[in-house]
């Protein structure tokens, strides 16, 4: 009886690990979400630095209702943005910043600007 409880436990621990692991995991329903977005990623810093990739990517780290935006290609993070459980689109107008994040199970979109600053995401996982 104790082996068939073991045996029940590890199956159902394996279960929940394949199942949260999903690319079809939608970050707006879920306190806790990681996923990577591939796609075109730009930033600007007024008229001096400017990165831009069609092949870049954007890890996507959600905990309870704040989002952070990690960008590759040397382009600086975007941390902090909130969004309520179940809201995928936002538009900000708050400390100086301007934009609009768009976020789903497939696609991630990003127009941000703040303190002369632009990030834009165009991807998708």
């Amino acid at each position: 009886m104790k082996n068939t409880i073991k045996i029940l436990s590890l199956l159902f621990i394996a279960l929940f690990t394949f199942s949260s692991c999903s690319k079809d995991d939608d970050p707006v329903d879920n306190d806790l979400f990681v996923g990577t977005y591939n796609g075109t990623v730009r930033y600007n810093e007024g008229l001096g630095d400017s990165k831009s990739s069609t092949s870049g990517s954007v890890r996507v780290a959600k905990v309870g209702d704040t989002y952070n935006f990690n960008f590759s290609d040397g382009i600086p993070s975007l941390n902090g943005i909130k969004m309520e459980k179940g809201e995928g689109n936002v538009i900000i107008f708050e400390d100086g910043a301007l934009g609009r994040v768009s976020i789903s199970a497939s696609n991630l979109d990003i127009s941000y600007t703040k303190d002369g600053k632009t990030w834009f995401a165009d991807c998708s996982r």
